[in-house]
């Protein structure tokens, strides 16, 4: 049975915003560098991560010719997509533990 992440209601009003910039690419690093006190903007920050260095290594693969050209393609909609409803949902004060990224970003430890 997969854990229920909390936080607190104070922590995560007030940081929810800088918690969503964690989906926008290299921004993640804002809440990481600003709001180190703050385990909801830390959580958002590692999957932000997470996402960023997917970001990087799809932009690699996409040099090789044809089958990275789909592959990049692909795999940028998919992390769109997912950096979208993950953007939404700390904007709403929740925190979606995203399949196989969270798995990745949990190894993070700071």
């Amino acid at each position: 049975m997969e854990e229920q992440t909390t936080f607190d209601p104070k922590d995560v009003e007030e940081n929810k915003v800088l918690a969503a910039l964690s989906y926008i690419s290299i921004l993640f690093l804002v809440p990481l560098l600003v709001k180190k006190d703050s385990r909801f903007c830390m959580e958002h920050a590692k999957q932000g991560l997470a996402l960023f260095i997917i970001e990087v290594a799809l932009w690699i693969i996409s040099f090789i010719p044809i089958l990275g050209w789909i592959l990049g393609a692909i795999g940028g909609v998919v992390l769109f997509i997912v950096s979208l409803i993950g953007f939404i949902y700390a904007l709403q004060g929740n925190f979606w533990k995203i399949p196989l990224v969270y798995d990745i970003a949990k190894n993070f430890k700071f």
